[in-house]
């Protein structure tokens, strides 16, 4: 046995199901054990795509996902998927051959100190220097990125270590168990949450990534208390739940926000400041904050907790609940309504290119609750978050710990490997699309069925609207598309145009029911953006 033959061994230990990636001269040696492997390789058509579905896989499964690249240019395409795996809290561990430890020490040939570079993106970067110590890696590599708060690790596996005899064998996985909540910051959670008039809860990502979302609900419901959640934590409690405020996370002050304006004790469970700064939902720092979580609370002038609980959610929430009596409805839940308003007058909008809010209703309406969309970076992300109903956690996949363009065709590959037998759509721009549509040859290769639909405006309109806003005026921001039915049928992929407003719907339904990919292009009209920044603008809180 060699050093790569003993690698896999030890992925097949952590119980590796896929590695996306793309082979390369530094790791042959790993290549040639996975033949030999029941992990299946996925060749990619770049790396940022393999790091983008080994991101969205860890979220879904709650386990490191894989990917593996080459030296030099093809470690260095890894980053922004690594980087954003850091960021949005998904475990996933990073693969990259190297250079012979002979030549390191001078410049050489496509080498860079790798370490270095991932050092800054992940939890843990190191080199193998010894054949001895890959079980040690390995092991530590994928125990790092899964606990709180998960994110990436990195391997640098120099080829000629990878080709060094070795001995051993896998070390013994052990996942580490949740804390258990102390009695004394139980008690002085449920002291503030009594004591409170108008309570919210904020859910974020931590409570899906904690299995706490039953005990979330259970809490609220006993409690009557509100619940927003933050953009990656929707579905933690489902969006048509009498008590789901809806999400918050837009820097505009929104419906929801009025709910946070009002309440006086808002309870944090499993949130993270990464994709919500509290200077956004808490300008006046004086509210008494509840936090509830795996981990202690970050530092922030504006996040000062008056009683934080650490410990597992399935036994931090009940005993908060157990000590307190049923808590009057909050005033709060009247917001809940005057969104689901906003979204069912333009459900029947004819207008054409397409509202965004028609879209998102129809892609409701397309789809059962526990199929996924995975959601790219974009003005249409801003949509999605705000009207989208997810109903199951993880249901509604949305960068916004790094938010990075690109992610939704490559994690939807992952999604569509990772929950067979639930449909699965990526939402896209025209922009973030064309940024890794080459994974659609990846997705044909493997018989996927995947819907990919394009909000089209031939333009970057996130950065066109915040443009406007500021300086009156845009620029730099328009480009032109390619003909993208005929581009999906280069790949042998479905291709559809949608030409009025009532043909969105059907053409889900019929990419829905195809056995392969389909591509729909859908003009989306972001006037809408700007009239929303007014209408925001001018609210005034009708709680």
């Amino acid at each position: 046995m060699n050093a790569s033959e003993l690698f896999v061994r030890c992925l097949e230990n952590e119980g590796v199901e896929y590695i996306f990636g793309i082979p390369g001269e530094e790791n042959l040696g790993l290549m040639d054990a996975l033949l030999d492997s029941p992990i299946r390789f996925v060749t990619t058509r770049h790396e940022q795509g393999a790091a983008f579905m080994a991101d969205v896989y860890g979220r879904l499964t709650h386990r490191p996902g894989v990917c593996l690249a080459t030296l030099g240019p093809g470690a260095t395409n890894l980053v922004t998927g690594v980087a954003d795996a850091t960021m949005d809290r998904a475990p996933l561990v990073a693969i990259a051959g190297q250079a012979s430890t002979l030549r390191l020490h001078k410049e050489s040939h496509q080498v860079l100190n790798l370490v270095n570079l991932f050092a800054p993106i992940t939890k843990y970067a190191v080199q193998v220097l010894e054949p001895e110590i890959v079980t040690e890696v390995v092991r530590k590599a994928f125990k790092l990125a899964s606990i709180e708060k998960p994110g990436a690790c990195f391997i640098d596996f120099p080829e000629n270590v990878a080709a060094q005899p070795a001995s051993g064998a896998p070390l013994k996985v052990q996942a580490a168990p949740a804390p258990y909540p102390s009695a004394s910051c139980v008690a002085e959670a449920a002291s503030v949450i009594k004591d409170a008039h108008y309570p919210l809860i904020m859910a974020g990502n931590g409570v899906i990534r904690g299995h706490g979302c039953e005990a979330l609900q259970a809490f609220a419901e006993a409690l009557q208390i509100p619940v927003a959640t933050t953009f990656m934590a929707k579905g933690a409690i489902p969006g048509s739940h009498p008590l789901s405020l809806g999400t918050v996370g837009l820097q505009a002050h929104d419906y929801v926000s009025c709910g946070f304006d009002r309440a006086d004790v808002i309870i944090c469970v499993g949130y993270d400041l990464v994709e919500y700064p509290p200077a956004l939902w808490h300008k006046t720092a004086d509210r008494r904050i509840v936090h509830i979580d795996l981990r202690a609370a970050e530092v922030d002038a504006h996040y000062i907790v008056t009683a934080g609980v650490i410990g597992d959610y399935a036994a931090t929430l009940p005993a908060i609940a157990a000590r307190l009596d049923g808590q009057r409805a909050n005033a709060s839940l009247a917001l809940r309504d005057l969104i689901r308003r906003e979204l069912a007058a333009f459900r029947d909008a004819p207008a054409f290119p397409l509202k965004p809010q028609r879209i998102v209703a129809d892609l409701r309406q397309a789809l059962a609750a526990d199929d996924i969309v995975v959601c790219d970076v974009g003005a249409h992300k801003l949509w999605m978050a705000r009207l989208y109903d997810a109903e199951r956690p993880n249901t509604c996949i949305i960068s916004n710990g790094f938010a990075s363009m690109g992610i939704a065709v490559p994690g939807a590959v992952a999604a569509a490997l990772a929950a067979p037998g639930r449909h699965v759509v990526a939402v896209t721009g025209d922009a973030g699309f064309l940024m890794n549509s080459q994974e659609i040859e990846t997705a044909m290769r493997l018989s996927l069925a995947l819907v990919i639909l394009i909000w089209n405006d031939n333009c970057y309109g996130l950065i066109e609207w915040k443009q406007k806003l500021h300086y009156g005026r845009t620029g730099h921001v328009r480009f032109t598309n390619p003909d993208f039915v005929q581009y999906a049928q280069s790949f042998g992929a479905r291709g559809c145009r949608i030409e009025r407003a009532e043909d969105l719907l059907p053409a889900l339904a019929e990419a829905l029911a195809s056995p392969t990919v389909t591509v729909i292009d859908c003009p989306v009209d972001y006037t809408e953006n700007i009239r929303l920044t007014e209408a925001l603008g001018q609210l005034v809180c009708p709680t």
